[in-house]
This record gives structure tokens, sequence and C-alpha cells, in this order.
């Protein structure tokens, strides 16, 4: 590891309000497993961070259970995840869009089978549980706020817990250990640029 060098010109509190935004309080501890992580914003990269920490994870000899709602399953991560020893990786099926009209019963049975394999993952010993886009299904009405807070009580303590989306609940944020929104400042898409295969999908 390198030296840290003081920036010239700034001061020792300066310096740790640029690096540290935050004061630790307490001890350090080690907890374990069973911590919350809320990865959220409108930013690009959400998914993308989930997959490098299944990838650690599995790379460590963890239990790790990849569960994807709201997407049907053809994004370019999933081929590569299925075959990753210590990964299981799961969609229910092909996910239309949800049109203005509303969800339909095949978003709810879709949205209903992930939160089942999802909270039997975490019964059957899974270290590392990842719910991409869960987040999205309190946003489009196909899942309860009250699901969601029944999958995070039953990991607490038990089973990371990875849950993304473009939006998340004050309320699971104030139940989360690590919440990280993704702020997007520039994207391609807003200059009419198609999505690309293996770069934004």
């Amino acid at each position: 590891m390198g030296v840290f060098h003081q920036p010239p010109g700034l001061s020792k509190r300066e310096v740790g309000v640029i690096f540290y935004t935050q004061k630790r309080s307490g001890l350090i501890k080690d907890e374990g497993l069973g911590l919350i992580h809320i990865y959220y914003g409108q930013g690009a990269g959400k998914t993308t961070r989930a997959v490098g920490l299944a990838i650690r994870a599995a790379g460590s000899g963890m239990k790790v259970n990849f569960v994807q709602f709201m997407k049907s399953g053809n994004s370019g991560e999933t081929g590569i995840l299925e075959n990753i020893p210590n990964i299981n990786y799961f969609c229910p099926g092909k996910h239309p869009f949800i049109l203005s009209r509303g969800p339909e019963i095949v978003h709810y049975e879709h949205a209903e089978r992930a939160l089942a394999y999802s909270l039997e993952a975490v019964e059957s010993g899974t270290h590392l549980l990842i719910c991409d886009e869960i987040l999205d299904t309190i946003l489009f009405k196909v899942l309860q706020k009250e699901q969601l807070l029944e999958l995070i009580k039953g990991c607490k303590g038990k089973a990371e817990l990875v849950m993304t989306g473009r939006d998340a609940l004050p309320e699971f944020i104030r139940l989360a250990d690590y919440a990280t929104e993704f702020v997007q400042k520039k994207h391609p898409y807003y200059r009419g640029m198609k999505a690309r295969k293996g770069i934004e999908y």
C-alpha cells in the first residue's frame, strides 16, 4: 500500500472532509454476514456494482444467489453468472415492458416468483442474496412494501442482502447498513445513442 501524502494547500481538517465524509463512531468490530446494501438512483452502474460483488463473494468461497426482478434474463451478465462456481442465478422468465395502463398478470407473477426464490435462498443458507431491480417492484406496484420489509428482516444478521433499483423508500434506507446513490451527470442516451449490448445491458 502506498504512503498517503497530504495534498498541498489543504489542512488536515480539509483533507478529512474530502476523503472521510462521515465520522466513525464506536469500536471497530467484525459483524460477520447479515448486513443490508441498497444501490439506488438514476445513474447507471447499480447492476454492474452488484455483479462485481457477486464475483468477489463467489471468489471467496461464499454461496451467492443472484435474482433478477423486472428483467427478462437476457442482459450480458447472465450468461457468465450461470457458469461461475458458487453463484446460483435465477430469473423467472420474460418480463414485458410495463405500459402506461399499468402492470398485468405476468408482471405480478414474475415478481412473486422472484421473491419466493429469494426467501427460499435465505432459508437454504445463502451467504449473499442479490435482488437486482427489486426496488422497482415498489415503484411499479407489483410487490408491497411489507414484502420487502419481510425480506430485509429475514436477512438481518443471517445473509448479506443487496437490493438495487431506481428509488429507495426512506424506510429501506433507514434499515440499510450500506446505502449508495448513483447520480447521473452525463449519459450518451440523451444525445441519441442506442443502448449497446455488453456495455449498457
